[in-house]
């Protein structure tokens, strides 16, 4: 074992807590189910692609409209991949999922690092989710149920959308915040990110760790939260969304809680999103069907 880097962990010991692609070699056949079940989405639903939320080099998402009744609830979603790879294409299954359940999505394009620094990631998913808030209207959408969610990476951004402070962020509407959210295999604390080898990439240093992890951004005021991390997915997952939950806690306007899915890892957990009958679909429709205390 060599020196210690984060907590009881080697480099060696670290990059390995973190590496998903090693921990579930079957990690390319969920992604190919992912990919599948969004062409069908995008085939079928038909979204409003390439939508603007900004004028910046990826400020964009595609909208799929809410069908059935309306004003309807709202899921901006926000995709993974370690803030360096993927695409919101990858995750237009989430729409297959709540669509037929009767609720709009959201779903969200940034920019990857090292092109930028993660300030400007958290800033874009802000900046979109201030659009939806402002616009939930044009596409169904109901703008006090608005919620977000993310999955990984996404988790993040969601834990840093739901830590914004909404009287200052430009383009929300006065008075107005998401309900609350679902941050998926979340990563809430960025210092043994910073200490991985993701880093090679990343090239984070100390202060940017710090100032974009949500464990030590100020809770939200209100809303109701949850922070989903797989059973399989190993200590430091647990550790990311147990801490950030302890850090934020509840009070009589917020609630925030972590929840253990038994038996998912990193890539299984978000599958069943997919599948509008799905439990996991089922109860976060249930969730957001109800409008967050104010």
């Amino acid at each position: 074992m060599g020196a210690t880097v984060f907590g009881s962990y080697d480099r060696a010991g670290l990059d390995a807590q973190y590496n998903n692609r090693a921990k579930v070699p079957t990690f390319e056949a969920h992604i190919a189910r992912w990919v599948s079940a969004g062409e069908q989405a995008r085939a079928t639903l038909a979204p409003r692609l390439d939508a603007r939320h900004g004028d910046g080099e990826r400020e964009t998402m595609n909208v799929y409209a809410a069908r059935g009744a309306t004003p309807a609830p709202v899921l901006v979603w926000i995709h993974g991949g370690y803030w360096m790879s993927l695409t919101k294409d990858y995750n237009d299954f989430v729409a297959s999922g709540f669509v037929p359940n009767g609720v709009a999505v959201v779903n969200v394009e940034y920019r990857l690092m090292p092109d930028v620094r993660m300030d400007e990631l958290v800033r874009q998913c802000r900046a979109a989710v201030a659009w939806a808030l402002a616009n939930a209207a044009s596409f169904g959408g109901d703008p006090s149920r608005v919620w977000v969610g993310g999955h990984s990476a996404g988790g993040h951004l969601t834990a840093a959308v739901a830590a914004t402070d909404w009287a200052a962020q430009p383009g929300a509407p006065a008075g107005a915040r998401p309900a609350g959210g679902f941050a998926f295999s979340g990563l809430h604390d960025l210092e043994p990110i910073r200490l991985c080898y993701l880093n090679d990439t990343l090239a984070m240093d100390e202060t940017e760790s710090r100032r974009n992890a949500p464990v030590g951004m100020a809770p939200p005021r209100d809303g109701d939260w949850t922070l989903l991390v797989g059973g399989a997915e190993g200590p430091e997952y647990l550790r990311q969304s147990a801490d950030l939950a302890a850090a934020w806690g509840s009070d009589d306007a917020r609630r925030v809680r972590m929840e253990v899915v038994a038996g998912a890892d990193h890539f299984s957990i978000v599958g069943p999103l997919a599948d509008p009958g799905s439990a996991t679909v089922r109860r976060m429709v249930a969730t957001m069907a109800a409008t967050a205390g104010r």
